[in-house]
């Protein structure tokens, strides 16, 4: 089984649109059978409808999307939309976004999001490696504080592939056993293979980003690594995301 990690469904304030149908054609596209969906950064600002959307969505494919509920901590609102998602609309984790959203992600008022995730039994998915608010060692320094709750860096902790980035995205997943780290935009696969020797591989996942990224691409970097073996890809590739996302 091939399950993509994340992908984005929905349109976003940036001028691209991703709907469901397409979505579910990149994943056949990319050999998934399963693939993760969160809602980009909406037109209108308003999280809640993009969420709704994100869940009609799986409710429409049902056997090959699963859902993440996408919240901004400075909404008055937060914490209830991440209970309402995990809860009401049946999303299996939860997304946050601090470059696009504008917050630091170890800043306190996170905490209480990640409260009702740790709550529900839910993963944090965390766009990570932007300068200032969710570099590797911040993203680190939240998942110390719930050493319960699986946290998972995008983009393998950094998004320059270079310099201490790297370097910082080892020490925060050595240092925390609940974080794992997704392949999206990770271009050099020694990267990848020097994180499953440090880690395992049972904590290195598949994602495509799509569409920011090329998922018949971006399978290749896990695929084509010649230091892994058939296991370490069968774990990368599928089978740590549906454990986490609860499709084992």
């Amino acid at each position: 089984m091939i399950v993509d990690s994340l992908a984005f469904c929905g349109s976003c304030l940036f001028g691209w649109e991703a709907p469901p149908d397409q979505v579910v054609g990149a994943l056949d596209a990319g050999g998934a059978d399963r693939g993760v969906i969160v809602a980009p950064k909406p037109p209108e600002y308003h999280l809640e409808p993009a969420n709704d959307a994100t869940a009609d969505a799986v409710r429409r494919h049902p056997d090959r999307l699963i859902g993440l509920v996408r919240v901004d901590p400075w909404r008055p609102a937060a914490v209830a939309e991440v209970e309402r998602g995990l809860g009401e609309l049946g999303l299996r984790g939860l997304y946050l976004h601090p470059w696009e959203e504008r917050f630091r992600v170890n800043m306190p008022a996170v905490d209480a999001l990640v409260e009702v995730a740790r709550r529900r039994g839910a993963p944090v998915v965390i766009a990570t490696g932007f300068p200032w608010v969710s570099e590797a060692l911040q993203v680190g320094d939240l998942a110390s504080r719930f050493p319960d709750v699986p946290f998972v860096m995008t983009t393998g902790g950094q998004i320059n592939i270079s310099g201490l980035g790297q370097e910082d995205a080892q020490l925060a997943a050595k240092a925390n056993a609940n974080i794992s780290l997704q392949t999206a935009g990770v271009y050099r696969e020694d990267f990848i293979e020097g994180i499953v020797a440090t880690i395992g591989a049972g904590r290195v996942l598949y994602a495509s980003g799509y569409p920011q990224f090329e998922p018949r691409l971006e399978r290749r970097r896990v695929q084509w690594a010649p230091a892994l073996s058939d296991d370490d890809k069968a774990r990368i590739m599928g089978m740590n995301a549906a454990a986490l996302f609860g499709q084992a």
